[in-house]
Parts: C-alpha cells; sequence; structure tokens
C-alpha cells in the first residue's frame, strides 16, 4: 500500500469517527435532557407540584410548605375546645345512697330525706335495632249500604316487609359519604341494628336517592352560576376502566359535581355552569377556563407556590424562591387586612407590593440564559420551564395579584381542592365507577350531601329527605 493509499484510508477513518462522535454526542444530549426530566418528575412532591400528599411516601421534606410558628403541637391558649358538656334532663337517673352512715355504721336504706351531693354523667348509646312499625289495612261496613270499604297502606309502604327510610338513608350515607365498599356497608348495617341487605339492593337505593336528587343539584348549579365567586378544579376518574374527568364548581355553601368524558371546554359547555358565570373565578393556571371572558380570573397562589418551590429546588433559580415568599408574604398581609375588616388593601401598600413583584421577575428574566436549538432539531427554540413560569406571571400579573386588588378574592384554590379530596379516596378505593349511571349518582348525591354540610344539616336527615322525595332546600349561598 503506497503512502497516498494510506493517507486516504486514515481521512476515511477519521471521518468515519468523528461521525460517531457526533452520533455519540446527540445521543447523550438527548439522555442528559431525559435523565432531568426523569429527576424532575421523581423530585416532584405535594409541596413543589399538584401531587397529592399521599404520594409523597415517608420521605422528610426539604422545603417545608408553611414556616413553623415555634408553637407546641396540640390547643394552643384561648382555643375554644370541645369538651363533653352535662345535658340538663338525662333520660335515666341512678340514685347511689350509702348503705350505712360511714361513721357508726348504722343502717341508712330507710332514712328519707337524701341529698343530691354531686353528679355525674355517662353519655353512650342505646342497644340498636330495628323499630318495626306494623301497617294494617282495616276493611269497614258502611251502615247505609252495607258496603264494605277497604283503607289504603301509604304510598311508600309497598311490600309486605321492607326497610324504612332511615335505614335506607344509613345505607346510602355509609356507602357514598363514608365510601365504604358495598359488602362492608352491608356489614355495618348487619352490626350496628341487625339490618341485613345484598349489594343489589344497595345499589338501588343509591340510584333512587340519585335520581331523586336530579332537581336539586340543578339548582346548585343554578345557585352557583348565579353567586359572585366560584372555585374551579377538575380530577380524572375511571368509568367503566375508562378516563374521564369530575368537574367541580363550588362555594363555602355550595358544591357542584359533575363528570364528563371530555376536559376541555366541551366538557365545561355541557355542564354548563362556566358559560353562565360573571363573578369572580379561582382556578388553576389550565388554558379551558380562559375562554369565558364574562367573569373576572384569579389564580390559585398555592399552585403557584408549589411550582416556584419547584423551580427554586430543581433548576436553582434563585428568583424563584424570592418570588415564592413574596406571594407568601402578600398572602399573610392580605389576611391581616381583612381580619381588620378592610374591603382591599392601602393604595400605596399594595403599589408597593406590586413593585416588589415587578423586581423580582425582571431579575428572572435576566438570569435565564438565552435559548439553545437542541442538536438535530429545526425550527423555533424550546423555552424552558422557568421562562414559561416567567410569561406566565408578567403577562396574567393581574390574576396572580387578584388578592391585593380586592380581599374577598381568596389566596388559594382550596374550597375546589377539599371538595375534590374524597373523590380521589373513591377512586383509591373502587379503582372505576362500573358503570355511568353509578358515576351519576354519585356526583349527584355528593353534590347535595357538601351543600348541605356547607349549610349545617345533619347527613342522615338530609339523605332521609331525599330518601323520602322531598330533599332538602339549598339556601342561597354565595
Amino acid at each position: 500500500m503506497t503512502d497516498h493509499e494510506r493517507i486516504a484510508q486514515l481521512e476515511a477513518e477519521n471521518a468515519t469517527l468523528r461521525q460517531r462522535l457526533a452520533q455519540a454526542a446527540e445521543t447523550i444530549a438527548r439522555l442528559e435532557q431525559r435523565l432531568a426530566e426523569v429527576e424532575g418528575r421523581l423530585a416532584k412532591d405535594s409541596h413543589n407540584s399538584s401531587k397529592p400528599p399521599s404520594s409523597d411516601g415517608l420521605k422528610r421534606r426539604s422545603w417545608p410548605q408553611r414556616p413553623r410558628s415555634g408553637q407546641k403541637p396540640g390547643g394552643q391558649p384561648g382555643h375554644a375546645g370541645q369538651t363533653l358538656r352535662m345535658v340538663t334532663q338525662p333520660d335515666v337517673v341512678v340514685a347511689h345512697r350509702p348503705p350505712v352512715c360511714r361513721q357508726c355504721q348504722h343502717p341508712l336504706a330507710a332514712v328519707t330525706g337524701a341529698l343530691m351531693v354531686e353528679r355525674r354523667q355517662v353519655q353512650d348509646l342505646p342497644p340498636l335495632r330495628l323499630e318495626v312499625t306494623e301497617h294494617q289495612a282495616m276493611a269497614v261496613r258502611c251502615p247505609a249500604c252495607q258496603a264494605l270499604t277497604r283503607g289504603t297502606f301509604p304510598a311508600a309502604v309497598r311490600a309486605p316487609a321492607q326497610y324504612g327510610p332511615r335505614v335506607r338513608a344509613l345505607a346510602v350515607y355509609l356507602h357514598q359519604y363514608q365510601l365504604l365498599p358495598e359488602a362492608r356497608t352491608g356489614e355495618t348495617l348487619d352490626d350496628l341494628c341487625g339490618a341485613s341487605i345484598s349489594d343489589a339492593t344497595l345499589l338501588s337505593w343509591v340510584q333512587q336517592a340519585g335520581e331523586a336528587l336530579a332537581p336539586t343539584v340543578a339548582r346548585i348549579a343554578e345557585l352557583v352560576a348565579n353567586g359572585k365567586q366560584q372555585h374551579a378544579d377538575e380530577t380524572g376518574i375511571r368509568v367503566q376502566g375508562t378516563l374521564h374527568w369530575l368537574h367541580v364548581n363550588s362555594t363555602r355553601h355550595l358544591t357542584h359535581l359533575a363528570w364528563h368524558p371530555k376536559r376541555g371546554q366541551v366538557a365545561l359547555e355541557a355542564i354548563g355552569i362556566w358559560p353562565r358565570f360573571s363573578g369572580w373565578a379561582t382556578h388553576d393556571r389550565w388554558a379551558s377556563y380562559d375562554a369565558y371572558l364574562t367573569c373576572e380570573h384569579s389564580w390559585c397562589g398555592a399552585h403557584l407556590v408549589r411550582d416556584l418551590a419547584f423551580l427554586a429546588e430543581q433548576h436553582a433559580q434563585a428568583w424563584a424562591g424570592e418570588v415564592r415568599d413574596l406571594l407568601l408574604a402578600m398572602h399573610r398581609a392580605s389576611e391581616q387586612w381583612r381580619a381588620c375588616g378592610a374591603a382591599q388593601l392601602p393604595t400605596h401598600e399594595r403599589a408597593e407590593w406590586i413593585a416588589q413583584y415587578h423586581e423580582l421577575l425582571a431579575a428572572g428574566y435576566a438570569a435565564q440564559p438565552p435559548p439553545q436549538l437542541a442538536t438535530g432539531r429545526r425550527g423555533r427554540p424550546k423555552q424552558s420551564p422557568a421562562k414559561n413560569l416567567l410569561d406566565a406571571l408578567l403577562e396574567h400579573s393581574d390574576r396572580v395579584l387578584a388578592f391585593l386588588a380586592d380581599l374577598r378574592v381568596p389566596f388559594a384554590n382550596n374550597q375546589a381542592e377539599r371538595d375534590l379530596r374524597m373523590v380521589k379516596v373513591q377512586q383509591k378505593i373502587s379503582g372505576t365507577f362500573r358503570s355511568e349511571a353509578g358515576a351519576t349518582a354519585f356526583c349527584r348525591l355528593r353534590s347535595y350531601l357538601g351543600t348541605m354540610r356547607k349549610q349545617g344539616h345533619s347527613m342522615l336527615d338530609a339523605l332521609t329527605a331525599a330518601i323520602q322525595g322531598t330533599p332538602l332546600p339549598v339556601a342561597w349561598g354565595t
């Protein structure tokens, strides 16, 4: 082989090696990007994302959700407490007389005029058993025409033997509100009061209660739609094993739940609350809510605090931690002014808060590196998560800081999250709704019971009224 041929061969091998090195560098870059994404997902928990606290496991939080108060756990001085109080009219009185004189041992059984010197009360459940009411249809012969006329049973008494509305209400309450599975609901009823029911009977009671509540839930939707404020959120559920979405619209006094196969605007239009709403709406940054321009929007501060915590911890964005602390300080200030009865912050104080907010955003923009196009890709460079959040905080600063402009606007969307929390518990227990009718009944019952709980009614009384066909009326609430 000549020197010229040998040089040509080495140049070809060198070109091949350079090509392989470039491919390896591109692969390493992709893997590093993928590794960063995976590590970011693994680093998320309830304090820096929307994941529930139940997903945190036993790991120690490095960034507490709220600052430590320095107080010991338990009730603090001035706390009202829940001390068990004595009743004025006990059901049973047991007198304890001394049998003999403590000093001379003289018998005291026949002595009259005993004095009550101290009272103590034991409050307990009586033995539980079903109370049986027998309905008898009587026949009476008319003395004028001798015709025999028979009495009629009440409309609700349809069978020779049946369970009454309070037993059915208790069963539905245990299954739909306390989320006991069907078999355990039957066992609990049997243990409590000797009522033995089948799974099919329980499900039929649930369906009947859900159907009776359809007009009441429609009324709740109407009141939310016409109210001054609402909280909104959504979460995934499974119906017959397929992903669906459960949407909540709620206030301090009202709860409305509805499911739909879709998550976006198609579902919101079908449910019908958002198109009619013109007040203040508090929610997360989900884009589908932005389509409704007839109402004012405020973003959930708790969501933003978690997003900022994630950027500060995982992406070393110092500005994010500072904005997080600023939002929490704004929240504390708004709470203090609200406690004083103010409708809004003083103009100068609000202006100072807003100025600090925009100064920190400017520092955040200055800290961002220029966007770089990924190796081997064309088109517009992809923005970083930090840049995306900065753009959102700047473009929609009115939504972020709405709670400063009007103290009636809440800082966070906790109301909606509380109203959805037990839905996730139901899914963990059952995994899926076995039918669309079951999902509909669940939403109606939880809407009604959630509303009744907020308005101070007994759950059993509310369910008993619904099963009897006369649900309790829903009071107006904002």
